[in-house]
């Protein structure tokens, strides 16, 4: 079936930019929204957790969550979106992306409550439901990635494509500045209504019990954007591409795109039983022929996405600890509990405002324009630079006189992250693969960029321990040090840049160009059907 020829699929790549467009970005976006603000919030309130659980008597710091509960709860949600994405992107293959929409919503808002309501009278019990609470949430945040991706792709035209999905994308960083907006709020909020001395002064005092509230409505908040978008999600009509690519039902997918681009298109009812009788793009993931056309687009796209988190998810996580290293944060001893918290979510909010959300948006304003591989090469190689930048004179930045150089230094890596891999990594797997395959390639890509976060969340944490092991956090074995950690992610930068040149470039062209579904096995020239049915070797 030579799917180009499809009017209902011309139509979709040719449309005029108009309001369904935008009702799309919103709807997906919000989604994202909520991922990113669910994703980074435990980064504002893990300090606290330690005051609050973990205090210790006679301590001359104050509580801090041990190792390996640490590394749990900041890594605990990755777990679950590695899962997520995995089993959503196959099962929307499967049934459908509307229907499996609404699924992953639900599974954000319950887990989101629910983490906020962790309950037990120990530490080990709150941070253990925590956890478990935290994988769901993090399972549905999975499902996300592929549907919300290959939602956008489908439904947005060829010449305004990547800025589309590229948009969805982009709320990410709207999320992320909630994060912070809301801890800054939050934390404010209690801390004049509930003044505490600092540390120093009164080690126990400082932190309020009221305090226990802070961090449970904060991570509750995300429940909200993901909530108000669920009514919306479930009035989205299914994509053209899978009811006529996959369903095979063209004459629903032509009904549906009427409504939606307010044009007429015709139902080609001819084209039927070719949908059902051709099997020359049957071939599936495991298949040789798969291997053959996309097995080095897949082992690209998940190679650089892997890569691009260990960097991206190590410094969005710990960056608070960064700061505290250079003494942008004051030391603990000398705040109470929700003063650290404000202080936090201070710094992390700036840095949001000034590079991140910026960079998701010039990718926006650019990939259309400059291609996505030019945009991920440039990325990964101002990402790497600058990284070298800040560690090699590491010494240099630590002195009170060049924090200011610091934190511009290390906001340029997160401009250049935004605009740059972080954003293409997400937008080219749903445009290079077949549509059948299209959301189950997008999850594999992105759950191992969610194998690289985990790898950021908990080596990172170790690895950035002092050398010195006298001057490491409590519990934690002496690591390499921060400059030697960003060293590290210098080097894995540099390697993203390498393995770049495994993605196609999708700009300016159809998706149906792109997966090559318009053509046959016999034209790939290495296999045909016989009479039987049979591949058979030409």
């Amino acid at each position: 079936m030579a799917n180009d020829n499809l009017q209902v699929l011309n139509a979709l790549d040719v449309a005029k930019t108009q309001l369904y467009h935008f009702t799309a970005i919103v709807i997906a976006g919000m989604g994202f929204f909520t991922d990113a603000y669910d994703l980074f919030c435990i980064s504002m309130v893990t300090k606290l957790l330690g005051r609050i659980y973990y205090h210790q008597e006679n301590a001359l710091k104050p509580g801090s969550l041990p190792p390996n509960v640490s590394s749990a709860v900041n890594g605990v949600a990755f777990c679950g979106t590695l899962t997520g994405q995995l089993f959503f992107g196959w099962l929307g293959d499967k049934l459908g992306r509307k229907k499996v929409y609404g699924m992953t919503l639900m599974v954000m808002v319950i887990g989101s409550i629910a983490s906020g309501l962790s309950f037990g009278h120990t530490p080990k019990s709150v941070m253990t439901t925590l956890c478990f609470f935290r994988f769901w949430l993090g399972f549905g945040i999975g499902g996300d990635y592929p549907l919300s991706a290959t939602i956008m792709s489908e439904y947005a035209n060829k010449k305004t494509r990547g800025a589309f999905i590229a948009a969805v994308f982009a709320m990410q960083g709207f999320g992320i500045l909630a994060g912070g907006m809301v801890a800054i709020i939050v934390s404010a909020a209690f801390k004049g209504a509930f003044p505490a001395p600092a540390y120093s002064v009164d080690a126990l005092g400082s932190t309020v019990p009221q305090a226990d509230f802070v961090w449970r409505i904060i991570l509750m908040f995300g429940a909200i954007p993901a909530g108000m978008t669920y009514y919306w999600r479930m009035k989205m009509p299914e994509t053209a591409r899978y009811t006529a690519l996959v369903a095979k039902n063209l004459k629903q997918a032509a009904n549906d795109m009427s409504k939606v681009l307010q044009v007429e298109i015709e139902a080609e009812p001819e084209k039927v039983e070719n949908a059902h009788h051709n099997g020359a793009n049957s071939f599936g993931l495991f298949s040789k022929e798969f291997l053959r056309r996309h097995g080095l687009h897949l082992l690209g796209t998940a190679s650089t996405w892997f890569l691009l988190d260990i960097a991206f998810y190590s410094q969005n996580l710990f960056q608070k600890d960064i700061f505290s290293a250079i003494g942008w944060i004051p030391p603990a001893q000398t705040m109470n509990a929700l003063e650290e918290v404000y202080k936090i979510a201070r710094a992390q909010t700036l840095i949001a405002l000034c590079s991140t959300v910026p960079g998701y948006w010039f990718t926006v304003a650019f990939i259309d324009k400059i291609g996505r591989f030019a945009i991920q090469l440039m990325g990964f190689f101002f990402m790497t630079v600058f990284m070298f930048a800040i560690a090699i004179p590491y010494h240099h930045w630590t002195l009170s006189a060049n924090r200011i150089g610091f934190v511009i230094m290390y906001s340029l890596t997160f401009f250049f992250a935004n605009f740059g891999p972080n954003a293409t990594t997400f937008v080219v797997p749903a445009e290079i693969f077949p549509a059948r395959l299209r959301s189950t390639c997008h999850g594999i890509s992105a759950a191992a960029g969610k194998a690289g976060a985990m790898v950021g969340a908990f080596g990172f944490l170790y690895a950035a321990q002092s050398q010195d092991p006298k001057k490491t956090d409590a519990g934690y074995p002496a690591g390499i040090g921060v400059r030697n950690s960003l060293i590290v992610l210098g080097c894995v930068n540099f390697l993203g840049m390498v393995f770049t040149f495994l993605v196609p470039e999708s700009n300016g062209k159809s998706l149906e160009e792109m997966s090559r579904e318009n053509e046959g096995e016999e034209e790939s020239g290495t296999e045909m059907r016989g009479a039987n049915g049979r591949t058979v070797p030409v």
